[in-house]
């Protein structure tokens, strides 16, 4: 790939960063990784998907095929995102879902670093390198996503804002090896990288975005027509299924379908924290969301439009790099208030979730000691059956699940030996009916069962019912209980 004559000629090496900078990263990444972690202890955490992943780093770092037992998947057949066998290295140095919480906060943090040689390659000044550095610290996606679980490509986020800087800077090599790094993290950036090609498409960059269109595309048929199909016996990805199940019919009962005012509160919210900074120059940078944006807009889980969640998370980088554009050619006064960044601190007051820490995340204080106590109880080699928000709390073992709506009999359910309920509080997924149901078969079955004063109850099956681990189970001593 070559520059088109459009192309920008290529300037001096970035500079260094200032140790300032790099400073705040690393303790904003430090006070992210801390917010985690106490949702977690908090018992806010879930089985979808900090215990998911957390199970699937730990089978790899154990030497243990790495399929879910909640799912069934192995990890390559959920999103293709073979980065996880690095965090399964991790694990196999030291087993700890810490690794997880810690490596996506700072990977969300250090993120301003590649955004500041952005800014500083726009030719912007030190003051407004360090505003939009600040607005992606103050986007209310990033701290949501930290706070949110753990989801894999929030480790590529840096990787992401360098891949603009390397296609700006005309680095063909390391941009095409960033696009395949995201991919490594999840199939859905595919999105990013076909939102990357329009937007070179619009700069008339064609090997460029002809290389982010074949790579996007060849990346998708290997997925869906080879490892998909392998990895789960003949089937393709089902993703796509459930999200756009409901777009059946004719145009008219489609489009009447559509969530139009949740989508509208969507991009209005979406857009808020950088919109005064877009200029028309930003424009092209913006094109990079738009695929992905389409997708949420159409998707059947509202979930998808909100800054909750995850999903929004590239849309951030998007935002912020559109505002480095729309600065590039605005004249800096010479002593101004920071209006804008006043403004994006309103805009994170407002849209992240910080308060949850004073009042829904406390909710489940009263059952800590009695959880604390239930798992002394439970042994490596356990079959566990509990609620969603305690399947973190036990993932690092060979069977682990969650009791859903539609389960309603320890002989449909698995191999479990240990079921760890609380159908006051039966969790996501799930209801007090099923749990109490469950429960209540375990007696019947001549389980033997403690119960806590929160409603938390263990029951263990008989010795004799206990089922056998499977050959290829990690040995007992190497699932420590985190």
């Amino acid at each position: 790939m070559t520059s088109s004559p459009s192309a920008e000629s290529r300037p001096s090496p970035p500079k260094g960063f200032p140790p300032l900078l790099l400073v705040l990263a690393a303790g904003i990444g430090l006070l992210l990784w801390g917010v985690a972690a106490a949702r977690h202890g908090l018992l806010q955490s879930n089985a979808y998907d900090l215990g998911l992943f957390d199970q699937w780093a730990w089978l790899i770092g154990s030497g243990t095929a790495p399929i879910s037992s909640m799912e069934q998947v192995h990890v390559l057949a959920d999103h293709g995102a073979w980065m996880l066998y690095l965090a399964g290295a991790a694990y196999w140095i030291l087993p700890s879902l810490q690794w997880l919480l810690a490596s996506q906060a700072l990977a969300l943090s250090c993120t301003a670093l590649p955004i500041w040689w952005l800014a500083e390659q726009a030719g912007l000044t030190r003051r407004r390198c360090w505003l939009v550095c600040g607005l992606w610290w103050l986007q209310p996606v990033v701290f949501n996503a930290a706070l949110f679980d753990f989801h894999p490509e929030t480790w590529v986020m840096p990787a992401f804002a360098l891949a603009l800087w390397a296609e700006r800077r005309n680095r063909p090599w390391l941009w095409f090896s960033l696009l395949l790094l995201m991919l490594g993290c999840r199939d859905g950036l595919v999105l990013i990288t076909a939102g990357m090609a329009i937007d070179l498409a619009w700069r008339r960059r064609w090997r460029w975005s002809l290389a982010a269109g074949g790579i996007s595309i060849g990346w998708l048929l290997m997925l869906s027509r080879w490892l998909y199909p392998l990895l789960r016996d003949g089937n393709g990805p089902k993703a796509a299924s459930r999200m756009f199940s409901h777009l059946n019919g004719d145009p008219l009962t489609v489009l009447s379908g559509l969530d139009w005012g949740g989508g509208s509160e969507y991009l209005l919210l979406l857009c808020l924290p950088c919109i005064p900074l877009w200029r028309r120059a930003s424009l092209s940078t913006l094109l990079i969301g738009l695929p992905l944006v389409l997708v949420n807009l159409l998707s059947a889980s509202a979930s998808y439009r909100t800054l909750v969640h995850h999903y929004s998370l590239p849309l951030a980088v998007v935002a912020v790099v559109a505002c480095v554009d729309g600065l590039r050619r605005q004249p800096q006064p010479q002593r101004s208030f920071p209006w804008m960044l006043c403004w994006a601190v309103a805009c994170w007051l407002a849209l992240a979730k910080p308060w949850f820490f004073s009042g829904p995340y406390l909710a489940r204080l009263p059952q800590m000691q009695a959880v604390q106590a239930a798992r002394a109880l439970i042994q490596p080699q356990d079959a566990v059956l509990t609620t969603s928000y305690l399947v973190p709390q036990l993932s690092q073992r060979t069977t682990v699940g969650f009791p859903k709506n539609k389960q309603s009999s320890l002989l449909d359910a698995g191999p479990w030996n240990v079921l760890l309920l609380n159908p006051r509080d039966p969790g996501w997924g799930s209801t007090r009916q099923v749990q109490q149901s469950l429960l209540t078969e375990a007696r019947d079955r001549s389980w033997t069962c403690q119960r806590w004063a929160s409603g938390l109850e263990l029951c263990r099956a008989p010795a004799a019912a206990t089922p056998q681990r499977r050959p290829d189970s990690a040995p007992a001593d190497s699932a420590p209980i985190l």
